[in-house]
C-alpha cells in the first residue's frame, strides 16, 4: 500500500452492529497494539471460524513499532494499528512514515480510543481504510476486516447451512433437500444444494436429476476451479434452485484431505445467496471442517436414546469450536413411528437444553411417494403441516423468524443421568 493506493472508504465503525459476517479471505494480517485489552480481543478473534483462512500476527508497540518493522520487511495485506493516546499528531506522523514503505495493495485500519472528528478526517485524507473506537468486540473486529474485502455495492457473501444427521437413517438428507427447496421457493432466495455424500448421495434421485457431472469433478480437479467451471457442474432444479450432485458410485475411494471442498464452497458462496450442505453421517477431517465452518447448522435426530446421545455429543463439540455462533438448530424427525418407544419432544429438548426448530411427524406414505416420484414434499402437499414446518425451519436458518418453543416435560431418571454425564 503506497499512500495513494490506500482505500478512501475510511469510516467509524459500530462494533456492536449485528448481522451476517462473511468469512475473511486468505490474507496476511499484522496487528500492532498498545493495550493488552485490544491485543487480547484480536487474538480471540483469530480463533473464530471466520478467520480460519487468514494468517494473523499480533504484537505490541503501536504505529511506531510498525514503522520500524516495515523499514526492512514487506507489508502484509492488512495492518492494524492501535493508538491509545489523545493527541493524534504522533499517529499521523507515523502514518506518513509508514506510507513511504508500504507495499501496493496493503490496507490500514486504526483502532483509536477517542471519538475525534478532526483525527478521523485526517485519517480519511491519508486513506486509512477503517477507524474503530475501542473498546472493540471480537465480532466487531471480524466484521470490520471482512467488510474491507467486499467490493462496494456487491451482494454479501452467501450463507452456508449445513445439515447432518445425529445417526444414520434419520432422514437428514431428505430434510436438507426439502429445506433447500423451501429457501428457494418459499423465501425466493437463489440456492444451491450440495450433496457431499459422494458414494451414496440421494439428492439426484430426490430431485429427479441425473447430471453427468457434480461435486466430484470439483474435488478431484481443484486446478480447474473457477466460477465458470462451477457453473457447468450445477444442475438446474428450478429457477432459484441448483444442484451440485454426488456421483453415487463406488468406482473410486473418497478419502479426501481436510481442505478438499474449500475451493468449491468458496466459489459457490461468492455467487449464491444460500448454499445448503448435505453432510453425510461420518466424522472425517473434511466433514468436520465443513460442519464447523458453516454459517448455521441443523442437526436432524429421531426421538430415541442413540440419537439423543449423538446429538448431545455433536452439540458439545460444536459449542466448543463455534464460540461466537448460535447453537445448532435441532430438527426432530420421524416422530410417532407406530409401536416404537420414543422419547417425548419436551424430554428430548430438555436433555439437550435446546428447543427444536422443527418437529416432523412420521408419514411414510407422503415421504415415500415424494422419494419415488423425485419430488419435494411441497410439490405433493403444498399447504400441508410438514411443508409449513420445513418452511418455518428455512425462515429460522435464514434469520427471517423465530420458531415457537414447545412445552417441555420433566426428564425421566435415565435421561437425567445422560444429561449430567454429557454436560
Amino acid at each position: 500500500m503506497a499512500r495513494e493506493s490506500m482505500s478512501a472508504a475510511a469510516r467509524t465503525h459500530d462494533a456492536s452492529d449485528a448481522g451476517h459476517i462473511g468469512p475473511v479471505p486468505r490474507i496476511a494480517i499484522q496487528a500492532f497494539c498498545e493495550t493488552s485489552a485490544v491485543a487480547r480481543t484480536i487474538e480471540e478473534a483469530n480463533a473464530d471460524r471466520r478467520m480460519d483462512k487468514a494468517h494473523l500476527k499480533v504484537q505490541m508497540g503501536g504505529a511506531q513499532a510498525a514503522v520500524e518493522v516495515y523499514r526492512t520487511a514487506a507489508t502484509p495485506n492488512l495492518v492494524i494499528l492501535e493508538y491509545a493516546q489523545g493527541d493524534g499528531a504522533k499517529l499521523l506522523s507515523s502514518l506518513d512514515e509508514l506510507a513511504e514503505s508500504c507495499d501496493a495493495g496493503t490496507k490500514v485500519v486504526v483502532i483509536g480510543h477517542f471519538n475525534d472528528v478532526v483525527l478521523y478526517r485526517e485519517l480519511l485524507r491519508r486513506g486509512v481504510s477503517d477507524y474503530l473506537i475501542a473498546p472493540i468486540t471480537t465480532l466487531g473486529f471480524i466484521r470490520s476486516v471482512s467488510e474491507l474485502y467486499h467490493a462496494p455495492g456487491a451482494d454479501p457473501v452467501g450463507r452456508t447451512l449445513a445439515v447432518i444427521g445425529a445417526k444414520g437413517g434419520v432422514g437428514a438428507s431428505t430434510i436438507a433437500h426439502n429445506l433447500s427447496w423451501a429457501i428457494s421457493r418459499g423465501l425466493s432466495t437463489a440456492t444451491v444444494i450440495a450433496d457431499l455424500d459422494l458414494p451414496f448421495g440421494t439428492a439426484g434421485l430426490n430431485f429427479n436429476q441425473d447430471p453427468p457431472q457434480g461435486i466430484a469433478e470439483a474435488v478431484f480437479a481443484p486446478e480447474r476451479l473457477d466460477a465458470a467451471f462451477m457453473d457447468r457442474l450445477l444442475s438446474k432444479c428450478s429457477e432459484q434452485l441448483h444442484l451440485l450432485a454426488a456421483p453415487a458410485t463406488l468406482d473410486r475411494l473418497y478419502d479426501f484431505p481436510e481442505t478438499s471442498f474449500d475451493g468449491a464452497i468458496d466459489i459457490l458462496r461468492a455467487s449464491t445467496p444460500c448454499v445448503v450442505l448435505d453432510i453425510p453421517h461420518q466424522w472425517t477431517a473434511w466433514a468436520r471442517r465443513q460442519l464447523i465452518g458453516a454459517d448455521d447448522i441443523a442437526i436432524v435426530a429421531a426421538p430415541d436414546l442413540a440419537n439423543l446421545r449423538n446429538a448431545k455429543i455433536l452439540m458439545d463439540v460444536l459449542r466448543q469450536t463455534r464460540t461466537n455462533d448460535h447453537r445448532p438448530k435441532l430438527v426432530i424427525n420421524m416422530l410417532g413411528v407406530p409401536k416404537r418407544p420414543e422419547i417425548g419432544v419436551g424430554e428430548f429438548a430438555k436433555a439437550l437444553d435446546c428447543e427444536p426448530s422443527a418437529v416432523i411427524p412420521f408419514d411414510p406414505h407422503l415421504f415415500g411417494t415424494a422419494a419415488n416420484n423425485g419430488q419435494m414434499i411441497a410439490e405433493i402437499q403444498a399447504n400441508g403441516r410438514i411443508t409449513e414446518s420445513i418452511l418455518d425451519l428455512a425462515r429460522t436458518l435464514m434469520g427471517r423468524s423465530e420458531v415457537k418453543k414447545p412445552s417441555r416435560s420433566r426428564l425421566p431418571p435415565f435421561l437425567s443421568r445422560l444429561a449430567r454425564a454429557k454436560g
